[in-house]
């Protein structure tokens, strides 16, 4: 059986890089521009490598009981490893992903095709025009994890966004995003307060040192109009071999202080991590 090789291929937005990983057969590393964008096992498409991703699937094992189909919406696609978990852990769903670049998505879909019948549909589009188009309470769940190279682009930020992501959830459904800051943390905060303005229910998911400001890193946006289960989501971040913390209620109020929510015309991107600030874990 021939050894996977490395497959290197300039897409829109850079350069991508699908590099197998030599302890897993079927897994593979995705790299744009040398920065980690994904990685997913398609013998095992439960496991999830990345600090961050796992807390996105503690979230998504949460929001509703085990192995209930979902309707999710995702923004970004990368190597399609959230939308594969979902597909394994709550067979039937029906799930949309969105991605503007289109030579990542040929990529992916050519090297790391995505089994018929999981429910799974690519799009290529602009992530804020397919929310703001999308139909009025048609997702369960919304998930953000979109980076221009290593920032959320501006566009994502602001409160006219976040209220069109709102209409995009029914009722009863959770918005999540993936973001990176570091202290003082001006463009956390700001986000914070920004999905304040639009969801009764907020909470940020950790590293500790991340929050202590001893580092750049990633934190994971939970908002809903109900109350989100912070315990449950409490032991499972606290049990990861890199422990989270999930903050929320008075804690969060205080983490995000004076910040003001950020409107279109004021919206920046996420700051540029320092060199080496990601990697696997």
């Amino acid at each position: 059986m021939d050894e996977p090789i490395p497959v290197t291929r300039a897409v829109d937005h850079g350069t991508a890089k699908l590099m197998p990983d030599v302890d897993r057969e079927r897994a593979w590393l995705l790299t744009v521009d040398g920065a980690p964008q994904s990685y997913v096992d398609l013998d095992e498409p439960t496991h999830l490598e990345f600090e961050y991703t796992r807390r996105l699937g503690h979230v998504l094992d949460t929001v509703a009981e085990p192995g209930r189909a979902l309707d999710v919406l995702h923004l970004g696609g990368g190597a399609l490893t959230l939308p594969r978990y979902v597909a394994a852990t709550r067979p039937g769903s029906r799930q949309d992903v969105v991605e503007a670049d289109k030579g990542l998505l040929e990529l992916i879909t050519e090297c790391l095709p995505v089994p018929d019948g999981t429910g799974i549909e690519l799009h290529r589009a602009d992530a804020r025009a397919w929310t703001e188009a999308a139909a009025p309470g048609s997702a369960d769940v919304l998930i953000a994890d979109v980076f221009g190279g290593s920032r959320v682009p501006a566009h994502l930020t602001s409160t006219a966004y976040a209220s069109a992501a709102e209409r995009v959830l029914r009722p009863g459904g959770v918005y999540l995003a993936n973001l990176a800051d570091a202290a003082p943390f001006a463009f956390l905060r700001s986000q914070l307060a920004t999905f304040s303005t639009v969801f009764e229910e907020i909470a940020l998911i950790a590293e500790p040192g991340v929050l202590r400001g001893r580092r750049f890193g990633n934190a994971v946006l939970v908002a809903s109009h109900h109350p989100l289960d912070t315990a449950v989501l409490s032991r499972r971040t606290a049990a990861d071999t890199f422990p989270a913390r999930v903050e929320h209620g008075a804690a969060l109020r205080d983490f995000i202080g004076g910040a003001a929510p950020v409107r279109d015309e004021d919206s920046v991107p996420s700051p540029e991590p320092p060199g080496g600030s990601f990697g696997i874990g």
